[in-house]
């Protein structure tokens, strides 16, 4: 088994219920096994498009399955829960599963970047990792606490409590 951290937001719909979704179906997948959930964090949307706020949050992953069939699956579920198409970038959407880490992995292909490029520059996925991993590597930036503790980001981020959801 592969641990792997993975962030997760959403600013359309019923976040709280869709992201309780997510993680359900991440480890409901029998090659999976989530082992940590961070707070839920509300946060500024970045990337000057108008929209709602973000709830976001990381979870820790313990997977049988290589990068590439792990972001199938996280697709899957995406689409599940509402769909991709039409997206922009940095848009408003009904959920975004992103892999940060997969293990000690380094790559970079068409549709996947491991460690994920974006993120020692996003207050919004740091700030929920560190809470649940803060001693974890990122390849060629030392530990997520490290890369948070320098980062220059001005979007809020506001802890908000917890997906109970997930405590049935």
């Amino acid at each position: 088994m592969t641990r792997a951290y993975l962030s997760l937001g959403c600013n359309l719909g019923d976040c709280r219920r869709t992201l309780a979704e997510a993680v359900r179906a991440l480890d409901a997948d029998s090659r999976n096994r989530v082992t940590r959930v961070s707070s839920l964090y509300l946060t500024e949307p970045v990337g000057g498009v108008d929209q709602p706020d973000f709830l976001n949050m990381a979870l820790e992953l313990e997977t049988e399955l290589p990068p590439e069939p792990l972001l199938q699956l996280c697709r899957a579920i995406e689409n599940g829960l509402g769909g991709r198409e039409g997206r922009r970038p940095t848009g408003p959407r009904t959920i975004d599963i992103d892999i940060l880490l997969h293990g000690r992995t380094r790559m970079s292909s068409d549709g996947l970047q491991i460690p994920h490029p974006q993120m020692t520059g996003r207050a919004f996925v740091l700030e929920p990792l560190v809470e649940i991993a803060p001693d974890v590597v990122i390849p060629g930036n030392g530990k997520a606490k490290e890369a948070l503790a320098v980062l220059d980001d001005r979007h809020r981020v506001e802890r908000t409590g917890r997906l109970k959801e997930l405590e049935q």
